[in-house]
């Protein structure tokens, strides 16, 4: 077996809470169960890859998001601010593949409470690390923004690929799932959720 202790690369919460030898050896038994051999050349480090590589994009799992936040006060600050664009990789919990796109994320601060640019990045990236739900990961997003600053209205939208759709049953590549999660003003006033969602409309067309 792999010596994952002393592999630095893993993150510290994966090698706490995740059984990787039994990841490996679990690995080592589908190869079998698929009709290969995984003592051949090629497949000799296969299982120790897929043990190494689950504690990264599962490592969302143990860390906890609110660790990653910083609260900037910026009194009197109480317009809308868009995060666009920010990139995430993450794995569907129906087949394990992956799906992977881009949230876009518009908040209004409440009593000047902003977030770091790139702590949304972060809360973005942790939460999808995971086995997760596109609809679910949205709704985590904008819930964890009103738990973070008490933002007045909160906006998540993001657009993914699936790869169960696009590697197997219908394989319709490129085809894109779009979801949203409102909060706040957003949920319950139309002209702030018109403004947000025009306001993300136009970091998609430009981007």
């Amino acid at each position: 077996m792999y010596d994952y202790d002393n592999d630095f690369a893993i993150p510290e919460e994966s090698r706490k809470n995740m059984d990787l030898p039994a990841i490996e050896g679990a690995v080592r038994t589908i190869l079998k169960a698929i009709g290969e051999d995984p003592d051949r050349e090629g497949l000799l480090e296969t299982p120790q890859r897929v043990a190494r590589m689950y504690a990264e994009v599962f490592s969302g799992l143990h860390r906890d998001v609110s660790k990653d936040i910083k609260v900037f006060n910026e009194k009197g600050n109480d317009e809308m601010i868009l995060i666009g664009d920010i990139p995430f990789y993450s794995m569907c919990e129906h087949h394990l593949l992956p799906f992977h796109g881009k949230a876009h994320v518009v908040y209004i601060p409440r009593d000047g409470k902003i977030l770091g640019l790139s702590k949304v990045a972060r809360i973005v990236d942790t939460l999808s690390r995971k086995p997760q739900l596109q609809e679910r990961l949205t709704s985590e997003i904008a819930d964890q923004i009103i738990k973070s600053i008490d933002a007045t209205s909160v906006c998540v939208v993001i657009e993914a690929e699936h790869l169960c759709m696009t590697m197997r049953g219908i394989r319709k590549p490129g085809s894109k799932t779009v979801t949203s999660a409102m909060r706040g003003g957003c949920r319950t006033d139309a002209r702030t959720r018109n403004e947000a969602l025009a306001l993300i409309n136009r970091q998609r067309s430009n981007s």
